[in-house]
């Protein structure tokens, strides 16, 4: 049977890049961290230095927001972990017993083994010593608003189920994926909310995901993307990037070339590429094999493209748009007549071929409310949900009516539905 050894415990508390010091005497003091120092190595400092003090290791346990640890600490700073079992046991080198004459408590000096130089560990297994780094991954989301602030001071207040909520979505739309991915947003009847859908979304991961978010108004006849998003610094659409697609994807092209031919949009952090609205279709109809050569250069310069689309479900452009996606999202008004056109697309999709089948049933139908009849919008999204992926219902905004749409300008019930959807949406991708 094993003797079981105590050394003399220092405490460390860490808060942040802040932390308090109590020696083993019991004296309190604040650890100061030198210039660029995480604040766990000076712990161990004050530490090795009050072992030196001491002329014996000292145990140093650690607690606060970086986790509770128990470490032996060397004269030389050498570090060991102490089994937790172990270090419940009597901190101090000083074990308690009691007088049997007077039955006051005394104390005794616990005797000293030369198992406690760290240096006689065995050899054939060395010590495994813990890290002081916590993964970003494990770590606790950073905490705005007044619940962040009584979490610095130590204060802890449960999310709520709204909050936690908001962390998940903001968790799936923010993701990084490898190599491009494509968004259709399509409803064959015009007018049912496919560009302020495009739009939204659009704002939703590039403002949460870091940007390189192109929306792409995939339109032969008169597409208001444009209409309806800022303007960049040139006057340019699609139809002045085809000529010059060769060029853009040549090894030399830089990151910032595709701007001269999309529109960026300074809040909400995506860019635009505009078809032209003033053009009859016959002018501006794009090829399958123009499309396909667009879209490598959408893939060149950005991570994520959501097709805003026309109402021509027979258009080259509109059947490689499908050929092309990984997620379908179909807009809908709480209306009769869009609703019909949505289920029919469907439809559609499901006897055209296996992979616009498999788009159909892993689709994401948003409904918008109207401003006088929200339990329709209900109605039909009810009407919906066994044969989607996923249904999401907007709530009535005047800011999503008439105007440059930005995501700011909404109400917060609005946007939090808004990140709902886009989140159902990237599920998918």
């Amino acid at each position: 049977m094993s003797m079981m050894i105590s050394h003399p415990r220092a405490y460390a508390t860490v808060t942040g890049p802040h932390a308090t010091f109590v020696t083993i005497d019991g004296h309190s003091e604040p650890v100061l961290a030198d210039a660029d120092e995480d604040i766990r190595h000076a712990i161990v400092r004050r530490a090795t230095d009050e072992a030196r003090r001491t002329g014996a290791p000292v145990e140093l346990v650690t607690s606060g927001d970086r986790g509770e640890h128990h470490l032996l600490i060397g004269t030389e700073g050498e570090l060991a972990p102490i089994d937790t079992a172990d270090a419940a046991s009597e901190p101090s080198s000083r074990r308690s017993s009691r007088d049997e004459k007077s039955g006051q408590e005394v104390s005794e000096r616990a005797p000293q083994s030369s198992a406690t130089n760290i240096g006689d560990a065995p050899a054939a297994e060395p010590p495994t010593r813990p890290t002081f780094l916590t993964s970003s991954s494990d770590a606790a989301a950073l905490t705005p608003g007044w619940r962040g602030v009584l979490a610095r001071l130590g204060i802890t207040v449960r999310p709520s189920t709204a909050e936690r909520q908001r962390t998940e979505w903001t968790a799936t739309v923010s993701r990084q994926w490898a190599g491009c991915r494509t968004i259709a947003v399509a409803n064959g009847k015009g007018g049912v909310g496919k560009t302020m859908t495009t739009a939204m979304l659009a704002s939703v991961y590039a403002r949460e995901g870091g940007g390189n978010v192109l929306a792409w108004d995939n339109n032969d006849t008169r597409g208001t993307l444009g209409w309806r998003t800022e303007q960049g610094m040139y006057d340019t659409t699609l139809r002045d990037l085809l000529p010059e697609a060769s060029t853009l994807l040549a090894h030399g092209a830089g990151v910032s070339d595709i701007t001269r031919f999309v529109h960026h949009q300074a809040t909400d952090r995506y860019d635009v590429l505009r078809s032209n609205p003033e053009l009859l279709a016959t002018d501006q109809r794009i090829a399958a094999t123009e499309f396909d050569l667009l879209m490598q250069v959408a893939a060149r310069f950005y991570r994520l493209v959501l097709f805003d689309s026309g109402n021509d479900e027979s258009a080259e452009r509109w059947l490689r748009m499908v050929d092309n996606s990984y997620q379908l999202v179909i807009p809908t008004l709480a209306t009769p007549e869009s609703a019909e056109s949505a289920a029919l697309l469907l439809d559609a999709l499901r006897g055209r071929d296996e992979r616009s089948a498999l788009l159909a049933d892993r689709a994401v139908v948003i409904v918008t409310q109207s401003e006088a009849a929200p339990v329709a919008s209900r109605r039909i999204a009810d009407g919906f949900r066994d044969h989607v992926r996923a249904v999401q219902i907007i709530p009535f905004d005047p800011a999503l009516k008439t105007g440059q749409l930005r995501f700011d300008a909404l109400r917060r019930r609005t946007r939090d539905a808004w990140f709902a959807a886009a989140a159902s949406a990237a599920e998918g991708l």
